[in-house]
């Protein structure tokens, strides 16, 4: 009993010391305002600040909760469909990205065209970049044009690099920017080889990509019918009397939060599914 007591008394102290000494930050990923100040821009709403999404969701959430309790005096019912519409601006928010990063998927190609002619004739990899706010697909030639502006104001390629991809928040630009970066960096004359291989692999993954979405298009809209309909079947039976007073009741409270967690559940799980990784080469 002694020993115990000593080792106890042992591990106590040790924990004591150790709390003492400041820790290693562990690395982590992007926090969720990170992630959604990325969704932003890849939505086209970059002046947006994830603030001000944050008080649209609050403020989406008290209209439907008042015009909700003032429809069917359900407080339960009320409170069901404001958290639904709490969360509505985020989900529209992330449609919107999702919608334009896969169009800029089909564009991406194009742009390392454009840049391996560019080499070819002679341009240096900031000169062929700067191109593509003229040569470059529509959809990019913004910021290409915002990256030739920073670099002929600093002349520093890895700082203009990095806020182009801060301004793209594609995964695809991403790929591309690195890759460009470390051509610049290592140097040699594979720069022309680097980029065809690079544009077979975007072609390739787009290609897997749609037949992937193709598969599994049933599953996704199926998912998403189990997940709305019975919140649409109960908002046309809420106008009702009896139907608002059964909600009303605990039990009724109880059976909408069984079914607000079922209804979470299948989202998480439909927003699974239907989200592919950024390479899908080695799905095949």
């Amino acid at each position: 009993m002694a020993v115990v007591v000593g080792l106890l008394l042992g591990a106590g102290v040790l924990c004591l010391w150790l709390s003492c000494w400041e820790q290693p930050d562990k690395p982590r990923g992007m926090t969720r305002a990170a992630r959604m100040d990325d969704a932003l821009r890849a939505a086209g709403m970059p002046g947006v600040r994830v603030r001000s999404i944050v008080g649209l969701c609050v403020g989406s959430a008290l209209v439907v909760l008042l015009v909700a309790f003032a429809a069917t005096r359900s407080l339960p019912i009320a409170v069901a469909f404001a958290v639904i519409a709490a969360g509505a601006p985020v989900a529209i928010v992330r449609h919107r990205a999702r919608k334009h990063r896969d169009s800029l998927r089909e564009v991406w190609p194009e742009v390392v065209d454009h840049l391996a002619s560019g080499v070819r004739a002679g341009l240096s990899l900031p000169e062929a970049l700067s191109q593509l706010a003229v040569r470059g697909p529509e959809e990019l030639r913004e910021p290409f044009a915002a990256f030739a502006r920073d670099y002929r104001a600093t002349g520093r390629f890895n700082d203009c690099l990095d806020d182009l991809k801060t301004r793209m928040a594609d995964p695809v630009a991403d790929r591309i920017v690195e890759a460009l970066r470390l051509s610049r960096e290592v140097g040699g004359t594979d720069l022309g080889r680097l980029l065809r291989t690079l544009s077979a692999f975007l072609r390739e993954d787009l290609r897997t990509r749609g037949e992937l979405e193709a598969r599994q298009s049933w599953t996704v809209a199926g998912a998403r019918l189990a997940v709305t309909g019975p919140w649409v079947v109960l908002a046309m039976l809420s106008t009702r009397p009896e139907t608002a007073s059964a909600y009303s009741s605990v039990e009724g409270a109880l059976v909408l939060a069984a079914g607000g967690a079922c209804s979470a559940f299948a989202y998480w799980a439909m927003l699974r599914i239907g989200r592919l990784p950024d390479d899908v080469r080695v799905l095949r």
